[in-house]
């Protein structure tokens, strides 16, 4: 599994579960599918074990993963953040019907999202 990590602040750990939970969002990473081992996504990435232990810990708090001592982490499923994809689906769609473009429709999601 490939994931990259966004160069911005903020603890490593939530920045490897946000990239995790970006692809189950999108369906790249589907239910029922196995994450990579923390050590090897740990050595791919060149971090510590524990960092990317932590960010499954966060996945699995989310609701999104389910860890199984000796079997790693599994992707359980993620109904909320399939709702909010298909509402954004369709929000986006709006958006272009309508001519609003994607800097106001992001500006408009950050207002809704931290009211």
């Amino acid at each position: 599994m490939f994931i990259s990590i966004e160069s911005n602040s903020g603890a490593i750990y939530d920045r490897i579960a946000d990239a995790i939970t970006e692809r189950i969002a999108t369906g790249e990473i589907v239910q029922g599918q196995q994450l990579p081992a923390a050590r090897d996504l740990a050595d791919a990435l060149g971090l510590n074990v524990h960092t990317v232990l932590h960010a499954f810990q966060r996945l699995r708090d989310d609701g999104l993963v389910e860890l199984r001592r000796g079997r790693g982490a599994v992707v359980i499923g993620a109904p909320a953040v399939q709702a909010v994809h298909e509402a954004v689906a369709a929000a986006v769609e709006t958006a272009r019907r309508t001519g609003v473009g994607v800097a106001a429709l992001v500006a408009l999601t950050r207002r809704e999202y931290r009211a």
